[in-house]
């Protein structure tokens, strides 16, 4: 890759990103778009590179405006003889929650032994994958195993990477697991991930099924339910409209993690819930919280 443009955009710009190969379909070598975690101090300011092969002309840099309203593209040449989508995968450092180690494949030779480690590479979905928020939801995880919790039937709606579907068949190896979402290609990129990572897929004990679905609005979705753990990363606004369908398929009792909420977001999200019968339990800290919720 010889060439890079470079632009910044909002969190929501980020996570709407369609596919490289769909925003460029007369290319016949589309870039690599990846997305550089925000700093902390600005947490909804992200800042989009995408790599070229050869130089990109206008239409193409016109294509990339379109992705942020405020953005304005920078092109730069690069030198060749770096491969720098492994640079920027790089850069990316691994998520250390609980007991589990989470990285990009530069960081292979980092995994600690006592670790349950995943390998995710840095492509669209990761790069946008919300570090805080997926570090967040692997330590409820890790926190409900150690605490003693039990599943048997596990969901993970808007997956994108099929992650913590992963850690929750790693902790509950006996569960049943099924992962969704809205895109197909993560829906891929999550088939892809569990090949990677030696996830079993299909449908019994140990298993992972994946599908497309809206939300809830699956026939798949429907005949696992209900389920006993239900997880979902995604955002504030859906997670309010989806309080009724997830408190549905939860089972009696059972647990349900969202993320993908500012802590300023978190009191609707909660009062979302809790008027379907739920108890919160657990509100995680920092910017970008996790809350842990008993199905009524």
């Amino acid at each position: 890759m010889s060439w890079r443009v470079s632009l910044d955009c909002t969190k929501a710009e980020a996570e709407a990103l369609p596919d490289s190969g769909d925003l460029f379909p007369d290319l016949d070598n589309p870039p690599v778009i990846v997305a550089e975690e925000p700093d902390p101090a600005r947490p909804d300011l992200w800042r989009l590179h995408a790599y070229f092969d050869e130089q990109p002309g206008w239409n193409e840099l016109k294509v990339l405006e379109t992705l942020a309203d405020e953005g304005d593209p920078v092109l730069e040449r690069l030198d060749e003889t770096t491969d720098w989508v492994t640079v920027s995968q790089a850069g990316l450092e691994p998520i250390r929650a609980g007991r589990f180690f989470v990285h990009t494949p530069p960081h292979y030779k980092e995994r600690p032994e006592s670790a349950l480690c995943f390998e995710i590479d840095a492509g669209l979905a990761f790069g946008t994958g919300q570090h805080a928020t997926t570090a967040g939801c692997l330590a409820a995880l890790d926190r409900l195993e150690r605490s003693g919790a039990s599943f048997s039937n596990i969901a993970d709606i808007g997956t994108g990477t099929g992650l913590l579907a992963f850690a929750g068949l790693a902790l509950w190896p006996d569960a049943k697991a099924i992962a969704t979402d809205i895109d197909p290609i993560a829906v891929d990129v999550s088939r892809d991930n569990a090949a990677i990572n030696g996830v079993k897929l299909g449908m019994q004990a140990g298993e992972l099924l994946l599908a497309v679905a809206d939300g809830m609005d699956s026939p798949m979705l429907a005949a696992r339910a209900p389920f006993d753990l239900l997880i979902a990363n995604i955002l504030a606004g859906p997670l309010i409209e989806l309080a009724p369908a997830f408190a549905k398929a939860t089972a009696p009792g059972g647990t349900i993690i969202l993320a993908g909420l500012l802590d300023t977001q978190a009191d609707a999200v909660i009062a979302a819930y809790e008027s379907q019968g739920a108890t919160l339990v657990e509100r995680g800290p920092g910017e970008w919280t996790v809350l842990v919720l008993q199905a009524a």
